[in-house]
């Protein structure tokens, strides 16, 4: 039994299926045969009636057709007599003529003889007819049809005692046949449940391995590394699959162990990464925020001074008014982040106290999307695009020169754009600005503000993206504008 359990997995179960085939196929041969045995006696049952049924069917067709040649006496009569009397003499013949006790085959005896004698007097019937003799062949057909008479008779009482004799038979035959497939029906019921059985038996004890392999695997599957591994005595493809498993969890588990330790060290290493870049852009965006030139405080406090004394106190408190809100801001926003609104509501106060400056000389133009105020980014951003734009772009240009700010969403950014219809930027000096080599003495605005470098560095830091600030010009006295470009996800 070993031996077979041992075998590989394909011919285990070839050869339970060979086996239980067999055995059902020798059952079906044995039933198949018992079948067909009883079928042909069953068939052989009726056989007697059915040879005297024919013989009286010829003894009619001869008794027949020698009435015809005598009424007619036509060549085809003739010949339908001599047709007749030779199926009559070979359907008698089969009646055998062997001397016995039993009742039916001395009548089948008699009537053999019978029916050659009657052949006999229909022959010389026939013959006294063809030769005219009209008192001999009246004779002889008399006899003749004495005979029939009395053949016909003897063999309807014979066919009549047969067939009571064969029905008797049959029924005894018909009820074995419905035994025999009561029988055959239930052997084979067995057989089969013999198989399914044994086919079970053997099958189960050929998967249970294979049914703890499972149960491990789930465990295994489930994070359990410490399940019993299954065993297994035999070498088939299951038990080479069972050690191989068994090898395979235990070089996880190693594994993992070593996974952990080396994952804990490197999570320890990232996290002081993280820590001092955290720090580090901590850093960055407080030493970028810190260069704002105090120079412009004193000369907006002077221009307001010079505007007191000039006109009214209304006026020079409004102007005051705004020049605190403007410084407020930095003030209060000493963060990293404010909303666009924040953003857009000191451009405003800056363009307000410049007009004061500067006479009302500077137009000033906005279009605003009002969802996209809520959004953040860093603080002082859009002030000093403006003041580059007034100081290097329409400063010149008198009351002419216009700025217009615009907030709009373009794909998943919002966008916020400032430009002005002044001396514009030539394309190299474009590419300068937004790659730092711009020479620091040329990007200050007469000291008075945050460089543009500064500007575009917090911005890229914040987006993590490269081109979140972009610069757009036609060339000289085609204007400039800038676009500031915020993820929406920021919002």
């Amino acid at each position: 039994m070993n031996k077979f359990y041992n075998l590989p997995l394909q011919k285990k179960i070839v050869s339970i299926y060979m086996l239980a085939n067999f055995l059902i196929f020798i059952v079906n041969i044995f039933l198949i045969f018992g079948i067909n045995s009883m079928s042909k006696e069953m068939e052989m049952v009726y056989q007697d009636n059915r040879q005297l049924n024919e013989l009286n069917e010829a003894l009619t067709g001869v008794q027949d057709s020698m009435t015809g040649y005598l009424s007619s006496k036509t060549t085809d009569s003739l010949e339908n007599y001599y047709r007749n009397a030779q199926t009559l003499q070979t359907l008698s013949e089969e009646l055998g003529g062997k001397v016995t006790d039993l009742s039916f085959s001395r009548m089948r005896r008699n009537i053999k003889n019978m029916t050659e004698n009657y052949l006999d007097q229909v022959s010389q019937t026939i013959e006294a007819k063809r030769g005219r003799n009209v008192e001999k062949y009246r004779n002889f057909y008399e006899k003749s049809t004495e005979l029939y008479d009395y053949i016909s008779a003897y063999i309807e009482s014979l066919n009549n005692e047969q067939f009571i004799s064969n029905s008797e038979n049959y029924t005894e035959l018909t009820a074995a046949f419905r035994t025999f497939e009561r029988l055959s029906v239930l052997v084979l019921s067995l057989v089969m449940m013999g198989n399914i059985i044994s086919i079970t038996i053997i099958v189960g004890m050929m998967i249970r391995p294979l049914k703890k392999l499972a149960a491990s695997a789930n465990e295994v599957a489930a994070g359990n590394f410490d399940t019993k591994l299954p065993e297994t005595p035999y070498h088939d493809e299951i038990g080479i699959v069972t050690d191989a498993f068994g090898q395979m969890v235990i070089s996880i588990k190693e594994y993992i162990i070593r996974l952990r330790d080396s994952m804990e060290n490197e999570r320890k290493m990232q996290e002081k990464e993280l820590t001092m870049e955290a720090h580090l852009k901590d850093a960055q965006l407080k030493y970028l925020q810190a260069q704002i030139n105090p120079h412009f405080l004193f000369n907006t406090l002077n221009a307001g001074a010079q505007l007191a004394m000039m006109e009214g106190a209304d006026r020079t408190y409004e102007y005051v008014q705004t020049v605190a809100d403007f410084f407020r801001y930095n003030v209060k926003n000493h963060g990293t982040e404010v909303t666009v609104k924040e953003e857009v509501t000191l451009v405003d106060n800056y363009i307000q106290i410049l007009n004061v400056r500067f006479s009302g000389d500077i137009q000033y133009n906005k279009q605003i999307d009002e969802r996209l105020l809520g959004i953040h980014m860093p603080n002082m951003i859009l002030q000093p695009i403006v003041e580059n734009a007034v100081n290097h772009g329409i400063r010149e240009m008198g009351d002419k020169g216009v700025i217009s700010l615009r907030v709009y969403r373009e794909d998943d950014n919002a966008c916020i754009s400032i430009a002005d219809n002044g001396k514009g930027i030539e394309p190299e000096d474009i590419d300068k600005i937004l790659s730092g080599s711009w020479h620091r003495k040329e990007h200050q605005y007469d000291n008075n503000g945050i460089g543009m470098d500064n500007v575009i560095s917090r911005l890229r830091i914040f987006t993590e993206n490269d081109d979140a600030f972009s610069i757009k010009s036609e060339g000289k006295d085609k204007g400039c504008e800038v676009i500031i470009r915020l993820p929406l996800e920021k919002v």
